[in-house]
């Protein structure tokens, strides 16, 4: 099955699960290759075409799947963004909102820190210098937010698409990245 146009094959369509979750993001050729081999149903419809070499099909924007997909919770990937986010990218120490931020170890890595959630801030260069290779208690600076792990976003792969009107009903709000 190829299609006429290469932009329409590539064109995002919702995933659900069986329970009506969003699970995934796929491309339309994908989309209607489940649809084909009755894995999957459409749920809502662009309105549009595709035009197959020898079919047209409606093009869907959200698709459901037969069958039941367990799939466990990703870790957040550790990363300087990630790290900023959780601390609103706002550094630990003074509170100051910079978009020029570094990291900081509450546990200095000279002295066995690990570059770990709970180790790891987000600091104003100005407090990054001062408290140096101390921790916050040795350079008398106290930290506001106790460092933690995110808790895993099972949709954190609708944060980086945009999200079409249709696909709205289907996602649970507020999606926080």
């Amino acid at each position: 099955m190829v299609t006429h146009t290469i932009e329409n094959s590539r064109a995002p369509v919702l995933v659900l699960n069986q329970n009506y979750q969003p699970l995934s993001i796929c491309n339309i050729r994908r989309a209607i290759k489940l649809l084909c081999k009755g894995k999957a149903e459409s749920v809502q419809d662009s309105g549009r075409y595709l035009h197959t070499v020898d079919n047209i099909f409606d093009r869907p924007d959200v698709i459901r799947l037969i069958y039941m997909v367990k799939r466990p919770l990703q870790r957040r990937k550790m990363s300087r963004r990630e790290i900023f986010t959780r601390d609103n990218f706002s550094c630990q120490y003074c509170g100051k909102k910079s978009n020029d931020m570094t990291i900081d170890h509450v546990q200095p890595r000279c002295k066995g820190g690990k570059f770990t959630w709970d180790n790891v801030v987000s600091a104003c260069k100005p407090c990054n210098h001062r408290k140096a290779d101390r921790t916050p208690g040795e350079a008398r600076m106290k930290l506001r937010n106790k460092p933690y792990e995110p808790v895993p976003n099972p949709y954190s792969f609708l944060v980086s698409e945009p999200l079409r009107p249709t696909w709205l009903p289907f996602i649970p709000r507020p999606i926080a990245n």
